[in-house]
């Protein structure tokens, strides 16, 4: 397709149209209206009045190409069809470089992160993303497209506001909350000493917390170790109330968390994978023993920028960053199939799930739920694969799935967020519908309608629209279950889900007994099967 801006080969300066304004000739000039028709003169130079000549000002083009946060899919485009953008623009840091790649860097150095390296670490970590800025911005919105700022932990809540400020509610009986003490609490309350930290991720586990900061850092609180919750019991470990800085990651420039069952991963901000504890018999990476709580690096993929992870109860999906497409590899556990990779054995080293290959599936996003796993496609498709039980794969039947499988239920529609829990599986499509599929007796206990089907715990094998959220009229952005073995967790009552409008308001449904929705339920009541809308600004 020709570029209607790429005059250039042809010896004539493009041009961006502007809208013009009428001149209203039988009104009188005001000081206001000559100094606005010298700025005209000034702009539009001896043009065409309505036209602005690119190359006479490329830096006001950089400017807008920057502003307008434009995707780096779009910025490579601008490069290969108009001959404008392709050439160099002669500004620093790099004179050769184009105009749309130096809207990438300067988009990129909005980014505390990227703002933070020098110039060494930066140009390190072009490399590793395939040499060009637009790679680079596009590892970094990976992440950001995939995290998400409400965290349903077993038995609490983690909410982060766009400012940074982190607020805390439910179960406590760890200091889980990070408020200083061991009380749980039914309302969302701001963790105060953070104040003049900005916290950008959370994570939350059995009785822990972890939250991440702009600058890098890694703030833990709750149970005083790294492990799962059958080595805690046995441990007899401290507690710690508010927000501690993790000593052990202080040389690692941390931008995720991540909290299973039986370990915790963090993700640096090069795409390395650090791992803490359980890492014995060939689980997670590093043969160690499950006291040692020390982060490991996962070395087998120091050299594969990963972008995002997700845990499991046992096991960790790593989304990979590659200038042709992402790809995703697993470690762990392998019970049920959930490491993706056509059989039920463990992988001690992260291993490439090249099933997706073969469906020619390009991964965007990955969830890893508690015994299953689901990963979002670029063209809108949904796989899932592992544990069955309770028809959470959405394949009409609880058989396990040893490799990733097309929900061919979801065919028809085009899906932008998926998430899972404990045998529970979500997605939110384009338009704001929220299908679900799995068990309704764990999380999905929005199709419940009266006591009796309550007690049979109805499943659901193909997905279904939750007409609950229809109902609010209110188009849906994120959903956000818990995602930890109930089993495990069965004192802090049932899991809870939040659900993240468009809007910024947030609303929950599920167990509540402990506080994790917000609000204290009424004496007897321990969950709420209908959405209700949580007390807290997420602005």
């Amino acid at each position: 397709m020709q570029c209607p801006m790429d005059a250039a080969a042809s010896g004539t300066s493009p041009v961006m149209q502007f809208h013009s304004i009428a001149d209203d000739s039988t009104s009188h000039s005001s000081p206001l209206t000559t100094s606005l028709e010298r700025s005209k003169r000034h702009c539009h130079g001896d043009g065409i009045p309505g036209e602005f000549p690119l190359a006479v000002s490329p830096s006001i083009v950089l400017h807008v190409l920057s502003a307008c946060d434009l995707d780096p899919k779009d910025l490579a485009a601008l490069e290969a069809t108009c001959t404008f953008f392709s050439k160099p623009a002669n500004f620093a840091p790099n004179f050769a470089l184009s105009l749309p790649e130096l809207a990438a860097f300067d988009m990129c150095q909005k980014r505390t992160m990227f703002k933070l390296m020098n110039e060494e670490e930066k140009e390190c970590l072009r490399q590793r993303c395939g040499g060009s800025w637009k790679h680079v911005l596009r590892y970094i919105l990976v992440r950001e497209k995939n995290g998400s700022r409400v965290i349903a932990g077993p038995g609490h809540s983690i909410v982060i506001t766009t400012n940074g400020d982190v607020y805390s509610f439910g179960a406590n009986c760890s200091g889980q909350l990070g408020l200083g003490d061991s009380e749980d609490r039914f309302k969302p309350c701001l963790i105060r000493s953070l104040q003049g930290i900005r916290i950008t991720q959370a994570a939350a586990g059995s009785r822990r917390t972890m939250l991440v900061s702009d600058t890098g850092s890694v703030y833990a609180f709750g149970k005083d170790n790294f492990r799962g919750a059958e080595l805690v019991e046995a441990a007899n470990t401290s507690q710690i109330t508010t927000p501690k800085i993790v000593e052990s990651l202080k040389g690692v420039f941390v931008v995720q968390a991540a909290i299973g069952g039986y370990f915790s991963a963090v993700l640096s901000r090069e795409g390395r994978v650090y791992t803490f504890s359980w890492g014995k018999s060939e689980r997670l990476g590093h043969n160690s023993d499950p006291s040692d709580v020390e982060p490991r690096l996962l070395s087998e993929l120091e050299d594969v920028p990963v972008a995002y992870i997700s845990a499991g109860n046992c096991y960790l999906l790593m989304l990979a960053y590659q200038p042709n497409g992402m790809s995703v590899y697993s470690v762990g556990c392998g019970l049920g199939g959930k490491l993706g990779h056509g059989c039920k054995t463990n992988k001690g080293v992260p291993k490439l799930i090249e099933q997706f290959q073969s469906l020619s599936f390009k991964p965007v996003s990955i969830s890893a739920g508690t015994w299953h796993a689901a990963a979002l496609g670029a063209d809108g498709c949904v796989c899932t694969w592992g544990w069955g039980h309770t028809g959470c794969l959405g394949h009409g039947d609880e058989e396990y799935k040893a490799a990733p499988t097309v929900v061919e239920g979801l065919r028809n529609v085009k899906a932008v967020h998926l998430s899972t829990g404990e045998y529970t599986t979500f997605v939110v499509a384009d338009n704001g519908d929220v299908y679900s599929f799995g068990s309704g007796e764990s999380l999905n206990l929005i199709f419940q309608e009266d006591d009796e089907a309550e007690e049979e715990g109805p499943d659901f094998s193909t997905p279904s629209i939750v007409e609950s959220f229809k109902a609010l009229n209110k188009k849906v952005a994120q959903i956000c279950p818990t995602n930890a073995s109930y089993w495990l967790n069965s004192e802090m009552g049932h899991p809870h889900t939040f659900a993240v409008m468009e809007s910024g308001e947030l609303c929950a449904f599920g167990g509540g007994i402990r506080g994790q929705l917000g609000v204290k339920l009424l004496e007897g009541v321990e969950k709420v099967s209908a959405p209700m809308h949580v007390p807290i600004d997420l602005s």
